[in-house]
């Protein structure tokens, strides 16, 4: 499956942060899985490492809005460039390309990958997929949402959105769900 990984660009290495993504990439490839990024620095950059030096495929989705605010460039373990103009291509490139979404600690880049993720699946313009959002930060923060938009996020709605407590339980979880859509 194609695996969107969604994650802040502030993690450098030697950081825990970018150590996790790092191992996280490696457990995709070794599933067999091709990462999909948005293909430069930070949480992107350590996903698409690991995956690559384990022998995955790394596609990361560039855009040239962003290389006009912040010079960067794709980062060397992107093995595949789907380059678009403007963030809200980047944004759609990356979600309607993957079969399923993993959220690391991030800022306001990665809330808007998981919340539009979310609510394109909500509406059904995006058929359902796991949207899966790894650690506490992230449970505490919907938590939260929930509890204080309740007459705004039904129960029904809150279902697209999973919750592991780390990399491991969240890469289990795709493999439950490939087996479970192998079997349909």
């Amino acid at each position: 499956m194609n695996i969107a990984v969604f994650g802040g660009s502030q993690p450098k290495e030697g950081d825990p942060a970018y150590a996790e993504a790092y191992e996280l990439g490696r457990l995709l490839a070794r599933a067999g899985h091709i990462v999909l990024t948005g293909g430069y620095i930070g949480t992107m950059e350590a996903v698409s490492r690991g995956a690559a030096e384990t022998g995955g495929h790394v596609i990361g989705v560039t855009c040239e809005e962003i290389e006009r605010w912040r010079p960067v460039a794709p980062n060397g373990w992107v093995k595949e460039e789907w380059r678009k103009g403007t963030l809200l291509e980047r944004l759609e490139a990356i979600i309607t390309g993957s079969e399923a979404a993993l959220a690391l600690p991030g800022g306001p880049g990665t809330l808007t990958e998981i919340a539009l993720t979310w609510n394109l699946m909500i509406i059904q313009s995006l058929p359902p997929r796991p949207l899966i959002l790894v650690g506490a930060g992230w449970r505490s923060v919907f938590e939260r949402f929930f509890e204080q938009f309740a007459a705004y996020t039904p129960p029904a709605q809150r279902e697209y959105l999973s919750f592991a407590p780390d990399i491991q339980s969240a890469v289990q979880r795709l493999h439950v769900y490939t087996l479970e859509r192998s079997n349909v």
